[in-house]
């Protein structure tokens, strides 16, 4: 692979001002980001210091391998949602190092209302188990939860989605012979009683762990019967009478050192192989994506230069290079691990559909997993193009990215708009990551194209009443649309409703890349791959 040669220039003003704006997004994602990991009502860390109980993130780093990497997910759920009083949907969720295999870490943050379970709590938890499922992670449960948020019960417990997928998902997991390890902390409640009761391995701590379908203010409501936690559902109960549990436990740390050792005594598996080389760190440094990125998301840059402060040494073998120009395609290594890079350049012509469909099938045959990197404003529309195909070489794009079976992983650099983000794998096309940029935004639309959508729509309104619209009066039709589209559209908007893994600093993508590739080898790829039908 040859190296890219850069043409940036890093002494301009442009770069200087594109820096300084960058940077100060990254800064504020930073202290979002810690906001949400660590400010807590003191009247809940004091609860906490009563009950002899760690902290949440305390017991992520007893349970962790010292010194080893750990990729947190969706870190900002929640973030817009319940008045900004549900900081990480109350979870934490992401990938570290147990015994020197990687794992699923799923934890209750007791310190946010109890740890309930909102309607965000149980998206996370499920999208936790779903990659659980993917990439087939062991998985470790901290359970410390009150239960769910019975004033929002109905946007999670009945449907398809809903509080029951945790437990179909541990099912599942179950059936394909992926261990689970629960550590009972605290309280598990109602439904949540089933997560230790569907784990292969449970740890339960002795006075402050407890496991029931109904606690004892319900069971006495129901029955009339008062019996305390402990001999309702407390750790001695459940490892010597219903056999619920596996293991008492004295303490948090004790409890924690036990799954430590469940974990360290299963038989490791092998992962699934692919090409894969010395890693080596990109000739370009990574911080130079500050400057790379435009302050207005609607300027074109070239994805180049970003998958040049992404690759192993900068190097790329571009595939088809004077073919379908919109659309980057070629052969890179990330951490050693070769994958097959697809980027956008601007808007997708049927060339450049017709590029990437056969680029997914030349990875797809030799097994190398596919990086989208998101910067797409859509499909080209017009009478040409669609009377030249656009719809179904776009339509040929998207089924190829759905049949794909080689591990995809995505990343929203700038802008997902339209049919564009289905054919550049968006959330609904299964990637085994979606990652955004603080600064990206998602939509069917660009907010300026929908507000004129929308005005014209209204103007050819009037026009049938034989009305004509001011321009005050089509000012006072875009601006709220303008304003709304803006917001929703916002990566913030996206990670707090889960339409993403996680935001990432830009310079940190190649990291987060690194561990989400080797995560997803713990699971076979299926060989061949399958695809429907290409209409031709």
């Amino acid at each position: 692979m040859r190296r890219i040669i850069s043409r940036i220039s890093t002494a301009s003003a442009d770069f200087a001002a594109n820096a300084a704006h960058h940077r100060a997004i990254a800064a504020d994602l930073a202290e979002r980001q810690r906001s949400a990991r660590e400010d807590r009502p003191e009247r809940d860390r004091e609860r906490l210091a009563r009950q002899g109980k760690m902290g949440l993130r305390e017991r992520l780093a007893a349970l962790l391998d010292p010194g080893t990497p750990f990729l947190e997910l969706s870190t900002l759920a929640a973030g817009r949602a319940y008045g900004g009083e549900v900081p990480g949907a109350g979870q934490l969720t992401g990938i570290g190092i147990v015994g020197g295999r990687e794992v699923m870490v799923r934890a209750d943050d007791p310190a946010v209302k109890g740890g309930a379970w909102y309607p965000h709590s149980v998206k996370k938890i499920v999208r936790a188990l779903d990659i659980a499922i993917e990439n087939r992670l062991p998985v470790v449960h901290l359970c410390d939860s009150a239960g769910g948020f019975l004033p929002l019960q109905a946007d999670f417990f009945p449907d398809r989605y809903h509080a029951g997928r945790i437990f179909r998902n541990q099912s599942i997991l179950s059936k394909l012979a992926v261990p689970q390890v629960a550590i009972v902390m605290g309280h598990c409640t109602a439904g949540g009683a089933y997560i230790p009761a569907l784990s292969d391995y449970s740890v339960i701590v002795r006075g402050t762990g407890a496991v029931f379908l109904g606690g004892p203010p319900l069971v006495k409501a129901a029955t009339g019967e008062v019996v305390s936690v402990d001999e309702l559902g407390g750790a001695d109960m459940h490892t010597s009478v219903s056999g619920v549990a596996d293991y008492p436990a004295a303490s948090e740390a004790h409890a924690i050192a036990l799954a430590r050792e469940v974990l360290a005594s299963l038989a490791p598996r092998p992962k699934t192989r692919i090409d894969k080389a010395a890693a080596e760190p990109p000739a370009y440094d990574p911080e130079e994506l500050y400057g790379i990125l435009p302050r207005d998301p609607r300027t074109q840059f070239d994805m180049r230069e970003v998958i040049a402060r992404i690759a192993d040494g900068s190097r790329f073998h571009e595939y088809q290079p004077a073919f379908g120009t919109t659309l980057v395609c070629g052969f890179a290594r990330i951490w050693g691990y070769k994958v097959g890079i697809l980027a956008n350049n601007g808007v997708l012509f049927s060339e450049s559909a017709l590029k990437g469909t056969h680029f997914i099938q030349l990875c797809d045959k030799d097994r190398t997993p596919l990086l989208f990197l998101q910067n797409i404003t859509g499909f080209m529309v017009g009478r040409d193009y669609e009377r030249g195909g656009i719809t179904k070489d776009g339509a040929k794009m998207i089924m190829a990215v759905s049949g794909a079976s080689v591990p995809k992983f995505t990343v929203n650099a700038n802008a997902s708009y339209g049919a564009g983000t289905y054919g550049m794998a968006g959330r609904a096309f299964d990637s085994r990551f979606l990652f955004s940029w603080p600064h990206a935004q998602v939509g069917v639309m660009g907010a300026e194209q929908a507000a004129n959508v929308l005005t014209e729509v209204k103007m050819r309104q009037l026009a049938r009443e034989e009305r004509t619209l001011g321009e005050a009066e089509a000012a006072a039709i875009r601006e709220p649309i303008l304003a709304e589209y803006a917001d929703k559209a916002s990566a913030w908007h996206a990670t707090s409703e889960l339409w993403d893994d996680g935001i990432l600093d830009p310079v940190a993508t190649r990291n987060a890349l690194g561990i989400a590739i080797s995560a997803a080898l713990n699971a076979p790829i299926d060989d061949p791959a399958h695809y429907g039908v290409f209409r031709m």
